[in-house]
């Protein structure tokens, strides 16, 4: 297979060498392969195309031997041979004594694949939940560490650290969690969908986790621990963080990522009512409610 460069990004033909199960419906798939040896990240919140096969295909379909043209002619594939393409972020990234990456992680959250799901279950949860050994994927990912797709950078001078994120983005913000330096104040809200997807999580920073569990209450825990507690119901994030004493600060920095809804909500309140200057806030859409991402990607910008 020729790789195709699109400086700072490239093609990485990679496998998948294990998995393992983080929680009810999260699983971690390591990925494996020579290209991996130019892949370079500065790590925190970096976001990635996985291209994933059909059932039945034993690779993903993708015309990368078109160059900088590859879009079009992914698109012009029929709908059944096109590969999947989903977005996702970098958990974890191992390197060699060279520093050459070896192996790269990436977390999915599973929606649709238990037995009394409500909705079926899209492609790439179920490729996730069947992933094994050998199976081929496509990665259009950095072959330059400091690169437009990581959008964490608060500015120089910052004294207070705060992050949302839903189930969707918390791989992104255990990764920037694990980078905090020793020290930086922190607070942190987390979502997952059930208490059985709470995962502890390591960081140097002084930092105040907060998990909100849909339906089953909140959980709170400083530092790499969080528990859940059961009660009438999680309060909704904008809830959450409203009610919330943030500790002072001269110069906050804000990272919000997850459904488009609610982070623009958040932003809201943070801007408009807490006073934080706009241009300390970091907000990402990862999805949005109602469409796929393929129909999200073709709505106007």
């Amino acid at each position: 297979m020729t790789t195709a460069t699109a400086a700072p990004f490239r093609f990485f033909a990679l496998q998948v060498v294990r998995t393992a199960r983080l929680g009810l419906s999260l699983v971690r798939v390591t990925f494996a392969g020579d290209d991996l040896a130019f892949f370079a990240s500065a790590g925190r919140d970096q976001s990635l195309s996985l291209f994933l096969p059909h059932p039945g295909q034993d690779a993903p379909a993708v015309p990368v031997e078109l160059g900088d043209g590859w879009w079009q002619g992914w698109r012009e594939l029929p709908d059944d041979v096109r590969a999947v393409m989903r977005s996702y972020t970098l958990r974890a990234l191992r390197a060699d004594a060279r520093g050459r990456t070896t192996e790269i992680d990436i977390d999915f959250v599973l929606h649709g694949v238990e037995p009394a799901a409500v909705a079926p279950a899209g492609p790439a949860s179920l490729w996730a939940s069947r992933a094994g050994a050998g199976d081929r994927v496509l990665l259009l990912g950095p072959a330059v560490a400091d690169n437009r797709a990581i959008r964490f950078r608060p500015p120089t001078g910052t004294d207070l650290v705060v992050i949302w994120a839903d189930e969707t983005a918390v791989p992104a913000a255990s990764a920037i969690l694990e980078q905090l330096p020793a020290g930086t104040r922190a607070q942190v809200w987390l979502e997952a969908g059930q208490a059985g997807d709470i995962q502890d999580l390591a960081t140097a920073a002084d930092a105040e986790i907060t998990w909100l569990v849909r339906g089953a209450g909140a959980g709170t825990g400083k530092g790499t621990s969080a528990s859940a507690h059961t009660g009438t119901g999680a309060p909704t994030a904008l809830e959450a963080i409203r009610a919330a004493q943030l500790p002072s600060a001269e110069r906050p920095y804000v990272w919000i990522a997850g459904e488009s809804s609610a982070v623009k909500e958040l932003r809201r309140h943070l801007v408009r009512e807490r006073g934080i200057d706009r241009r300390a806030v970091t907000f990402v859409g990862y999805w949005r409610r109602g469409l796929s991402e393929e129909q999200l990607r073709e709505q106007p910008e």
